[in-house]
Order: structure tokens, then C-alpha cells, then sequence
């Protein structure tokens, strides 16, 4: 599932479901669970039945009545946050939802493959 179409279509996965939602909020609106199952079930029936290699297909949800949400998560104004910009903020750190998680990682030790700047 993606809410990137530019870059879903750049890395070419086998099949993919686009949303045209805010990024992070590939399932809907959260307090939503009947969209979200309903926007789950789309996906699983995409992955299911796509049949060309690279497919994306766009599913047929809309995350508001018109476009003026992306104004505000899209196409910010340079140094300017909206108000209802409900993002996280990014930081160049690591994030752990709880100790446990930091722990665990941690102890793994180095990734191979991530890259923290």
C-alpha cells in the first residue's frame, strides 16, 4: 500500500495499492475502522488479482471532498507549519514507541541496512 505514487512507481514493487492520502495515513483517517477495513479489503483484493508486473492501482477512496488538505501537507509554505498539521515532527534520531523497543534494539546492535544520519 502507498500514498507515494512517484516513488512507489520508482522502486517498481511486483504490485501495489495507491492511495492519494496523506503520507503515514495509508489506511484512512484514524477512529475510521469501517473505512479501514474497507480500504484493507481493496488492498488484499489488489495484491490478489493484479496481474501485470509493476501494476499500481489506484483504489477508489478520497480523503476529503476536495484537495485543499494537500495545501497543508504537501505544499507547506518554506519554514511554515499550518496549524493543522497533525505530522510528527521528523528528527534525525531514532524513535521507539517504548523502552522495550530501544532496548531490543539496542541490544541487536548495528543494521546493515538502515542509515540514521
Amino acid at each position: 500500500m502507498t500514498s507515494a505514487w512517484s516513488i512507489t512507481r520508482a522502486v517498481n514493487p511486483p504490485r501495489a495499492a495507491y492511495l492519494d492520502f496523506p503520507l503515514g495515513h495509508t489506511a484512512g483517517k484514524p477512529h475510521q475502522p469501517a473505512t479501514n477495513l474497507a480500504i484493507l479489503r481493496a488492498a488484499l483484493r489488489v495484491f490478489e488479482t493484479a496481474a501485470r508486473p509493476g501494476e499500481i492501482v489506484t483504489l477508489p477512496f478520497e480523503w476529503a471532498d476536495d484537495d485543499a488538505w494537500k495545501d497543508g501537507v504537501m505544499r507547506p509554505r518554506r519554514g511554515e507549519r499550518r496549524a493543522d498539521d497533525s505530522r510528527v515532527e521528523r528528527l534525525d534520531t531514532p524513535q521507539y514507541q517504548c523502552e522495550e523497543d530501544r532496548d531490543a534494539a539496542e541490544q541487536a546492535g548495528d543494521c546493515p541496512t538502515c542509515v540514521w544520519l
